[in-house]
């Protein structure tokens, strides 16, 4: 579904992403994991078009590299960026509609859907996005990119600064997206929560993809996990 073919990316003069190579099919769910300031983000970012690629990236066989972000959502790409992004003075309805890529197609998951499971949104359904918790924003921004009905979502961190409560609900959120036959790939600090969801594991450390496996052999080789990600 996607491939990155040695992929390339640079911040100015700085080279941040260096020959990452990786794919993901239909139904994977994987996630990427390593030390903040490794460039996990930026993998995402440069996936997305909003940083600059140098090398091959395909979706559906179809070259996207240099394309523009919208450009590349219409082919089925969703992207749920770390920062949230949500529309802080359009009530959580009216962020949910931004997601529509046309009112006339159903997707595989509708707003109704999404507020029969989650009533948190459903009881703020006028409020401003601005004025929800940190943790209804996450939900609502990943529930807006559903409505675009992706064939992969990418998620940035998604429980980065959130209750362990809140957590579990994006964890059933993830879950719910993967039910729906949604291809998810991941950047998650959060080493329980990724393992719990994933297929596979890509380890990445100073802009290098250093471990591909399975999440059994991950679980198995505790070096890796000692050398790449223990603080």
């Amino acid at each position: 579904m996607l491939e990155l073919n040695r992929v390339n990316s640079f911040y100015g003069k700085s080279h941040i992403l260096f020959d990452v190579s990786l794919n993901v099919q239909e139904n994977d769910i994987i996630s990427i994991l390593g030390r903040n300031g490794m460039g996990k983000s930026t993998l995402l970012k440069t996936i997305i078009g909003e940083v600059e690629p140098y090398g091959e990236i395909t979706f559906r066989n179809q070259n996207i590299s240099g394309l523009k972000p919208y450009q590349i959502v219409r082919y089925g790409l969703g992207y749920v960026p770390e920062n949230r992004c949500i529309f802080p003075d359009l009530t959580v309805y009216q962020n949910l509609l931004m997601g529509l890529k046309s009112r006339k197609k159903q997707g595989r998951i509708t707003i109704d859907e999404i507020l029969e499971k989650f009533p948190v949104l459903k009881e703020r359904i006028d409020v401003p996005g601005g004025s929800l918790s940190g943790g209804e924003q996450q939900m609502l921004t990943i529930c807006r990119t559903l409505m675009g009905d992706p064939d992969l979502i990418m998620v940035d961190e998604p429980t980065e600064g959130l209750s362990p409560k809140i957590i579990e609900v994006v964890q059933e959120i993830l879950l719910l997206i993967a039910q729906k036959g949604i291809s998810i790939l991941l950047v998650e600090q959060k080493l329980a929560m990724a393992l719990d969801i994933s297929k596979r594991i890509y380890v990445i450390s100073h802009g290098q993809l250093v471990f591909e496996s399975t999440v059994e052999d991950f679980k198995s080789n505790p070096k890796i996990q000692k050398e790449y990600l223990e603080v």
